[in-house]
């Protein structure tokens, strides 16, 4: 057997390895994965749990997986099928020396993999790029591990409720849920049967193809569904996840969408009323209103990177209780372990939410800014990043301040633009906010003429 292999270069990302099965990812691929990160560890140090989402290549990937893990002197304990909050806690639970989620997230149903932890920490950038490096190398031993099934679902559940003010619910709250057939669904299908108020559920069945929408929560076509519920059956509210359970997408009474960093100030607020001064983080595609907001409720507005393992190592560094993402990852060390699970993001809004705290009256209660939401324009992997280098020195030859925090972000009085790379994605990512109308058409177009160097549109 040839100790040498050859990743895709593609698949390696900033924060996960990810790709299409069968064409950029395939079995070898995992099994390899596996031998390379087993091979890290000590003898003495070989603990190694995985998980897989619902997705149709999902089983043979996480059983590659656990070959190479095997054959190279893990221990692998299997989880099963489950959303990838359930193996973050099960890393913490069984304190294992490292775990592997088999998922391709909220990306489309031919796509997958893997989300990896040393230890209780993220496992990015660099280290994600040294695995390709030793595969090239066959740097990886042969000695064989164990392996063991372990049924944890009933504990996570367990320690879901117990981190949570049960005694706060609105009993009369009626709620419905969308897990978008994703890998949550066997989960909130058992939490909502512990919950006081009436819950609806929809697209509960874990399905790799997802037959009703994408599982995208971010996407406001993947929300249609979920907002004609809720107003037609007079409903307080909408909750939705994406593929693996990460993220949380929110509905109002009204039919609103409450978007990620929307979500994430109106959270804020009990945090800093018991944790006053604390650091709260956003990412870099954040409106200025979540800033100004955390700044009013006596918090620390943190500016970051976007992306999961970024955003869990910042917090980690600063200490911060509570963070959040617009794509609606919300990352909890305020009574819970620090990690973003949409599934308790969801609890702690429904323990805030009573007659006279509604998430439509606090939306109406912050300032009122134009804004796009995340325009995805297509780019190829290979161009992406070459873009946002190249138009950097176009901007600093013309003296325009950047804040280089995550790609390029333009701040002016009117408001701001973004542009950056998408670390799981083939396109740039784009995101404008103004004060007034006039100035967010302004910003587009200022925007596109940049754009239109590198033959890219807003459109």
């Amino acid at each position: 057997m040839s100790n040498n292999h050859f990743f895709n270069k593609n698949i390696l990302r900033a924060y996960d390895i990810r790709g299409e099965f069968g064409n950029t990812l395939n079995n070898i691929d995992a099994e390899r994965l596996g031998n390379i990160f087993a091979s890290s560890f000590s003898p003495k140090q070989k603990v190694i749990i995985v998980c897989r989402d619902g997705r149709l290549s999902s089983p043979e990937l996480v059983e590659n997986l656990k070959k190479g893990l095997y054959e190279s002197g893990a221990d692998v304990i299997d989880i099963g099928l489950g959303p990838s909050p359930m193996l973050y806690f099960a890393a913490h639970y069984l304190k294992s020396d490292g775990a592997i989620m088999v998922t391709g997230s909220h990306n489309p149903p031919n796509h997958n993999g893997f989300k990896i932890m040393r230890g209780k920490i993220p496992f990015f950038g660099k280290d994600i790029l040294d695995i390709g490096e030793k595969a090239r190398n066959g740097e990886w031993n042969y000695r064989l591990g164990s392996k063991e099934d372990y049924f944890i679902s009933d504990k996570y559940i367990d320690v879901l409720l117990k981190s949570i003010k049960l005694d706060k619910f609105n009993k009369s709250l009626k709620v419905a849920w969308d897990p978008g057939n994703g890998a949550a669904g066997d989960i909130i299908s058992k939490i909502v049967n512990l919950l006081p108020g009436e819950h609806t559920l929809v697209n509960e069945n874990i399905d790799g193809m997802f037959p009703s929408h994408h599982p995208d929560p971010t996407d406001p076509k993947n929300l249609e569904q979920l907002i004609n519920l809720v107003i037609d059956k007079k409903l307080d509210i909408g909750l939705a996840f994406d593929g693996d359970g990460d993220r949380l997408g929110v509905v109002s009474s009204s039919g609103n969408i409450v978007w990620g960093d929307q979500l994430l100030a109106f959270l804020s607020k009990e945090v800093l009323c018991d944790m006053p001064n604390s650091p709260i983080i956003a990412d870099v595609k954040a409106s200025q209103n979540l800033f100004q907001e955390i700044e009013k409720l006596g918090g620390v507005p943190v500016m970051w990177k976007t992306g999961h393992s970024f955003i869990k190592s910042k917090m980690k560094e600063i200490s911060s209780p509570l963070a959040g993402e617009m794509s609606g990852h919300i990352f909890f060390a305020d009574r819970y372990l620090g990690y973003d699970d949409g599934i308790y993001a969801a609890l702690r809004v429904l323990e805030l939410i009573n007659d006279k705290f509604t998430l439509d009256n606090f939306l109406n209660s912050l300032p009122k800014k134009y804004s796009t939401q995340e325009i995805k324009i297509k780019c190829s992997d290979d161009k992406k990043f070459r873009v946002i280098e190249e138009l950097y020195s176009i901007l600093n030859n013309e003296k325009i301040k950047v804040n280089r925090i995550d790609g390029l972000r333009i701040e002016k009085e009117d408001g701001w633009w973004l542009l950056r790379a998408s670390n799981t994605q083939a396109v740039l990512v784009a995101r404008i906010e103004a004060k007034s109308k006039k100035s967010l058409k302004d910003f587009q177009k200022e925007l596109n003429f940049y754009l239109n160097k590198f033959n890219l549109s807003l459109t």
